[in-house]
């Protein structure tokens, strides 16, 4: 099941991305009217089902995988808390590796930056790891700014330029030429990344999305049983309860001056977020129960298996389609025919995949990442 969730999050952020033309927004300027309204719906619908909910679906598989490599250890008698940072220098290679076909860098650099955390709270009881993933998730930088600012007017939160640095990047891409194309991305790129996450919340969510799925782990949520069935019941039902005044709220907060936008509606929207984002899980945690719907994610099982070779992929493969130094599709390429590129992507990729396990335990990159996570000990 949570290799299928994690093959699930993966094709949802590839879909966001192929929309965004992975982070080049270079669309057609001509598209006839019924075109422009269809591409209208299929930019609402997958942003507001994926958008900011696959990425929080990923991050939490993150902290449950941390917590089945740390017990897989613990039950040897060893710690994995330093091999696990030893494993994050190297996601942080990985990292650089997609941000240099990824404008404006990716997230594995985020999740390698913050996962300091899960090191840091390993031994921690399951209420303190829960208490400090909720203190993260109130989003306390936003109500600092929040608070600041009415306490003192003059207060402003920091400028990081991402205008400007997205414009340089953006000119760059445009340019065409490669060398500077990967050069720009995996050092303005990573910056702007890093900055960007701070600037809309997602570092702290991201953080209480790890130790969240840290806690699962601890507590053996995802194995069926009927207690947690309908553990995961209450959480659909809760998170749907919530979803629907969290999105009021937020709506009337991004009609209020920039400065309440940037600290309350920040922190509303990653409420909103997370709330939808429950809903998927659960959804798709009590849906997974039925025969049918197991057979249905088959594909998804096996992409998940395979989720950090096909998230690198994904970079490399839409840089070549839309990009200038490549096809130079994006001109042609509006919201609906971007879908369709991407539904095509994740086609291919299944296929590799099951090619792929055929002979393999493991996919290509979670190989390598494996062999050096645990250089110098023969395994």
């Amino acid at each position: 099941m949570v290799d299928a969730l994690r093959g699930f999050a993966v094709m949802a952020i590839l879909m966001v991305h192929s929309l965004d033309h992975f982070i080049f927004p270079v669309y057609p300027t001509n598209s006839p009217a019924w075109l422009n309204a269809l591409d209208a719906g299929v930019f609402e619908v997958v942003f507001t089902l994926f958008s900011g909910k696959a990425y929080a679906i990923f991050a939490m598989l993150f902290g449950f995988t941390f917590y089945i490599q740390m017990n897989n250890q613990r039950k040897r008698g060893g710690d994995f808390g330093y091999r696990f940072l030893w494993r994050m220098i190297w996601l942080t290679g990985f990292a650089t590796l997609n941000a240099a076909f990824f404008p404006a860098g990716d997230v594995l650099l985020l999740f390698a930056t913050v996962s300091i955390v899960l090191f840091l709270t390993r031994n921690l009881s399951d209420k303190a790891v829960l208490c400090i993933a909720v203190l993260f998730f109130l989003q306390p930088f936003e109500w600092y700014h929040y608070i600041a600012g009415l306490l003192k007017p003059g207060h402003r939160m920091p400028y990081f330029g991402l205008e400007e640095m997205y414009a340089e990047i953006a000119e760059c891409t445009k340019a065409g030429n490669f060398r500077d194309f990967i050069l720009m991305n995996i050092t303005l790129g990573q910056k702007v990344s890093l900055a960007w996450a701070f600037n809309v919340g997602r570092i702290s969510q991201t953080v209480g999305l790890f130790l969240l799925g840290f806690f699962i782990g601890r507590k053996q949520m995802f194995v069926p049983s009927d207690k947690n069935l309908r553990l995961w019941t209450k959480v659909l039902i809760t998170s749907a309860v919530a979803f629907a005044p969290l999105y009021t709220l937020r709506a009337l907060i991004m009609g209020s001056d920039h400065a309440i936008q940037r600290t309350a509606g920040t922190a509303f929207s990653m409420w909103q977020n997370l709330a939808f984002t429950m809903i998927i899980i659960s959804s798709f945690v009590l849906l997974y129960q039925s025969r049918r719907f197991r057979d249905m994610t088959t594909d998804l099982r096996y992409y998940g298996r395979m989720s950090l070779t096909n998230y690198l992929a994904q970079s490399v493969i839409g840089a070549l389609i839309y990009f200038p130094f490549g096809l130079y599709l994006a001109p042609y390429c509006g919201y609906t025919l971007s879908l369709v590129v991407a539904v095509a992507i994740f086609v291919l990729q299944v296929r590799f995949c099951k090619w792929w396990f055929g002979t393999h335990k493991q996919g290509p990159l979670e190989h390598i990442w494996h062999k050096l996570t645990w250089i110098g000990t023969g395994r």
